[in-house]
């Protein structure tokens, strides 16, 4: 494995535009089976993971469906990319229609060595403007592993939650979920390629899918309550068609603890931090 200098990456920045379309939304809405909102309408929290997809020909692909490293991206020697967690600040909504500029800034590039083999580790900073005001600030952890065997189990069983769901993720669901975000990632759409090169046992659910499914199941359950923060981490692939539980509870001061989690444990956790609404 090559050993690469990152120190230009850290700082460097681009900046993209996107219009937060109608038509896009009502294909997310049908996708989760909600309701699209109208123009004007606030974007639904999450879904702004949809937006900003910059086309990439089939050329510029690599062998696992995602965009070929390098450009903006650090060179990563062809491993396998995971999206691991975000930290997200919501400030104002995105609105449906809206025109939204986003500053992205590479923050952290580590390269750490573990029991899988070696891993990169890239945090971007992706700031959300709309109307020249900062809407939305996200922290992405991405993770660059070698083609390793995934951890399916060994995590730890989910706490008693006050709310839960249950979701079946079908093979439909998450093709979809793909189309909306143009997310060309092979491990959920493509059966052989998933399990014969990367060594899942099936389609695998996409962490940011498990985190709006997660984020929504806390809003349902506390529709007074106005998300102000919200960070989650993967800690174990899901798989379909198996299904799973979306779930929380509530903690002291304004915060939460969400879920999601299988038979074998928990696949990802996270946390909100809130707000109640006067007069809800």
């Amino acid at each position: 494995m090559t050993t690469h200098d990152f120190s230009a990456w850290i700082g460097r920045s681009e900046t993209s535009h996107d219009c937060i379309t109608h038509n896009l939304v009502k294909r997310i809405a049908a996708t989760l089976n909600e309701p699209a909102p109208a123009p004007g309408d606030a974007l639904p929290l999450l879904w702004h993971w949809a937006f900003f997809q910059e086309p990439v020909d089939d050329a510029g692909l690599g062998n696992d469906g995602h965009p070929a490293r390098g450009g903006f991206l650090p060179p990563a020697d062809n491993r396998n990319r995971m999206w691991a967690g975000s930290r997200l600040e919501f400030i104002q909504p995105l609105r449906v229609e809206a025109e939204v500029t986003r500053q992205s800034t590479f923050l952290n590039i580590e390269e750490k060595h573990g029991r899988t083999g070696s891993l990169m580790f890239v945090t971007v900073r992706h700031a959300y403007l709309q109307d020249g005001q900062n809407a939305l600030v996200e922290e992405q952890d991405i993770v660059y592993r070698e083609a390793t065997r995934p951890k399916l189990g060994g995590t730890k069983a989910a706490p008693a939650g006050a709310w839960q769901e249950t979701v079946e993720p079908s093979a439909t669901l998450l093709f979809r979920y793909s189309a909306v975000t143009f997310n060309g990632h092979r491990i959920h759409y493509d059966w052989p390629y998933t399990c014969e090169t990367e060594g899942y046992p099936g389609l695998v659910v996409h962490g940011p899918l498990i985190a709006t499914l997660s984020l929504r199941a806390f809003q349902r359950a506390n529709p007074a309550a106005r998300v102000r923060r919200f960070n989650f981490r993967g800690l174990r692939p899901l798989i379909s068609p198996n299904a799973f539980e979306v779930g929380g509870r509530l903690l002291e001061n304004g915060k939460a603890q969400l879920w999601a989690t299988a038979q074998a444990g928990m696949a990802q956790s996270g946390e909100v931090e809130f707000s109640v609404e006067v007069g809800q």
